[in-house]
């Protein structure tokens, strides 16, 4: 029950989290369209993470792409940072994705129960 309990704490922590991303996107919007464009995919992805938080097992998928997608995210960004093609402070989010990933794969459910479904 614990796990459960912590994998619900963890999925709307990083929801909140990215679906905060839509402040920065707004104003970002003219100044750095790409990065704009990066926190609007962020934003719907904390969305959906919000959503599985009432039934992690029957959105697997999404909670492994949420988790594989962060550290892809945090070793090229953490990369980035080290050959300061990015300013070093990056790192920091590069910290806090690694973190969303390792967690989130860590707690993820191991099997589907045959009773989940879906939640929308």
């Amino acid at each position: 029950m614990e796990r459960k309990l912590a994998l619900r704490i963890a999925l709307t922590v990083v929801g909140v989290l990215f679906l905060a991303m839509v402040l920065p996107m707004v104003l970002f919007f003219r100044a750095e369209p790409a990065l704009s464009m990066m926190m609007s995919v962020y934003a719907t992805l904390g969305l959906f993470v919000l959503i599985s938080v009432r039934n992690p097992p029957a959105h697997r998928g999404l909670i492994a792409f949420t988790a594989w997608s962060s550290l892809a995210h945090a070793v090229l960004m953490g990369a980035q940072a080290q050959m300061k093609i990015v300013a070093p402070v990056e790192m920091i989010g590069s910290v806090v994705l690694a973190v969303i990933g390792v967690a989130l794969l860590a707690l993820r459910p191991r099997s589907v129960d045959v009773s989940a479904r879906a939640a929308f």
